[in-house]
């Protein structure tokens, strides 16, 4: 026969920390959730605007025209964006080589550049 008076179950207490546990699992999972997509927005934007310096690369190199010393900066769009450059041309050790960062940086107004690229052109 079957003893049915020793019967056994959670008690409250067993299912109140089960349930907190539950809820700190599920606040922690929410938080890397919006983290990921915070940072997939990030990268997202850091990659255009690489983009966009790499395209300034592009035409510094195919100008065929040698690079005065100085800053030039402009506007381009990529992706439906506005995006800000900004190109510093500096001297190297070998005279007939210049380096130029290009800084690109989103939006209206110029900010701290989301990404900057150094290239080297050489004289034609």
């Amino acid at each position: 026969m079957v003893n049915f008076k020793q019967k056994q179950g959670f008690t409250l207490l067993e299912i109140l920390v089960a349930l907190a546990v539950m809820g700190l699992v599920v606040v922690v999972l929410a938080k890397n959730s919006s983290t990921t997509v915070a940072n997939a927005g990030y990268l997202k934007e850091k990659t255009l605007a690489h983009w966009v310096a790499m395209n300034k690369a592009a035409e510094l190199h195919l100008s065929r025209t040698w690079l005065a010393l100085g800053e030039k900066s402009g506007e381009e769009v990529m992706a439906g964006r506005q995006w800000q450059w900004k190109i510093t041309v500096h001297e190297t050790p070998d005279p007939e080589v210049r380096r130029a960062v290009i800084d690109v940086t989103g939006g209206e107004v110029w900010g701290s550049p989301l990404t900057s690229l150094s290239v080297f052109v050489g004289r034609p």
